[in-house]
């Protein structure tokens, strides 16, 4: 590797920061850019299945990427679950968030940049939200136009619930905890199930990153306003409805399962053995410089 320790970003919060915008920028590369693929091919290079598929690896690259720094939480509502379990500072909520926010903008600008001839060809040149040649579904989710608000947040919910009950048992050691190295493909897999099962209604975005950052990019980019005033003003729908549900899912953990777990046997020797809660209470390792260094939450 280059001895370039120079350029070792010192800060903590910064470098926390820089993981979460990569992390969610190779999230949504994979995914984008299988969503316009799909779209533009008017299905003969993919199908509805593609984006699925895409969006899992780009979770399990983005997490095998950034999970030493932060955790890969690539999503606001998990930020916003672990802040409630105590497990990240209240503090980083804004900055993991608009780190993500951002990393998901960028990467929809050069899903823009590399399938632009063809979303242009598949379009006519007009960029729309409606019709049969709209091609802003490529970036942020729509219902579908069955759906009603309340089915929809409901969706949403359950979707983002079901994403945190899943995940939060993954490294609980007094359950079945999966072995560290593999967690990314699980978690991976818990994505794929999840939107090859919820996402007919509204596209299962069950991160408000996700959503969000393309939409704002497709309204800087031509869509203009119709990709926030669509469906009746429907685009508050996935930034709200996933902090609620991933709040619920782990309450559900909690009260269904965490706190019903057998407490760890106590420890032989007290010298050389320590209790979980022991962990728990001992100051953070540190760098040389004496920084917090940041372990994997899953």
């Amino acid at each position: 590797m280059l001895k370039l320790r120079f350029l070792r970003v010192r800060n903590a919060l910064v470098r926390e920061c820089m993981a979460e915008f990569l992390g969610t920028f190779v999230l949504l590369l994979f995914g984008c850019s299988a969503a316009a693929q799909v779209k533009t091919s008017r299905e003969t290079k993919g199908q509805f299945l593609s984006v699925n598929m895409a969006f899992s690896v780009g979770v399990m690259s983005a997490m095998y990427l950034t999970k030493g720094i932060t955790g890969a939480h690539l999503n606001p509502a998990v930020t916003l679950s672990f802040c409630v379990l105590g497990k990240v500072p209240w503090g980083r909520l804004l900055p993991y968030c608009l780190s993500q926010l951002l990393g998901a903008y960028v990467a929809s600008g050069l899903v823009y940049l590399v399938y632009y001839d063809a979303i242009m060809e598949f379009s006519g040149g007009v960029l729309t939200v409606y019709g049969p040649n709209e091609t802003a579904s490529i970036f942020a989710t729509y219902p579908s136009e069955y759906i009603t608000l309340g089915s929809s947040f409901l969706d949403q919910v359950v979707g983002t619930g079901m994403l945190m009950l899943c995940i939060l048992c993954l490294d609980e050691k007094r359950n079945s905890p999966a072995p560290s190295e593999l967690i990314p493909p699980i978690v991976a897999a818990i994505v794929l199930g999840i939107s090859m099962s919820m996402s007919a209604n509204c596209g299962a975005a069950i991160n408000p990153a996700r959503d969000l950052g393309p939409r704002l990019f497709t309204l800087t980019a031509g869509w203009g306003t119709e990709v926030f005033t669509c469906y009746n003003y429907w685009f508050w729908v996935p930034l709200v409805a996933p902090p609620v549900g991933g709040i619920l899912g782990t309450l559900m953990y909690l009260v269904f399962i965490h706190w019903h777990l057998p407490d760890p046997d106590p420890p032989t020797d007290q010298s050389t053995i320590s209790t979980i809660s022991d962990n728990i209470k001992q100051p953070p390792a540190t760098w040389e410089n004496g920084l917090e260094l940041k372990t994997a939450h899953f």
